[in-house]
């Protein structure tokens, strides 16, 4: 078991990412006291996309890269179209995900972000959801879809839009609080 109070978590990013499903996880997680890294493919500052144009400018604490899975209790992917295509296409940021989904740690996606997660082979044979443009793509990497705001199936958490976020957050304070997860 763990306490959100003593939680590290890192959010995976890069220019493109849908604004909410970076800031509010990010924020809130924050406010629950869990200590937040976001970690970007150069450790430079990104830009967010905001529905329809571009968004704010979000700080960097550190490059993916410089990450080690054994500081952290669980990795957030945010969506947006842009975000996770260009992570899934990142040696680093892949092998972030499947080292998380080895150390039976929490690992969340959100919208397009499950994109990353079928890049690192992370949902085959689990229950999960996506944004409904990428359904076949989460299907034919062996995943059961399921249309609901968020699934959790052995500490991979997955959810479907910018509406989801306030189930998306509180499930990942509930698993980060069950601690390590068998895959």
């Amino acid at each position: 078991m763990a306490d959100i109070h003593d939680a590290r978590i890192l959010i995976l990013a890069t220019n493109g990412f849908e604004q909410s499903e970076l800031t509010v996880p990010r924020d809130e997680l924050r406010k629950a006291g869990a200590t937040v890294d976001v970690a970007t493919p150069d450790g430079k500052p990104i830009r967010g996309w905001n529905h329809t144009d571009w968004g704010d400018t979000v700080e960097a604490d550190t490059r993916i890269a410089d990450t080690r899975v054994e500081d952290y209790q669980a990795v957030v992917v945010p969506g947006g179209q842009i975000n996770p295509d260009l992570l899934r296409v990142d040696p680093e940021a892949v092998q972030r995900v499947r080292t998380f989904l080895d150390s039976g740690k929490v690992v969340a996606a959100i919208c397009h972000g499950p994109w990353l997660l079928v890049e690192a082979d992370a949902l085959r044979g689990r229950r999960a959801t996506s944004y409904k443009s990428i359904r076949k793509d989460v299907e034919n990497a062996g995943a059961h879809w399921v249309d609901e705001e968020v699934v959790v199936d052995g500490g991979v958490i997955t959810s479907r839009s910018p509406a989801d976020l306030p189930a998306f957050v509180a499930k990942i304070i509930e698993e980060v609080g069950e601690g390590r997860h068998p895959h």
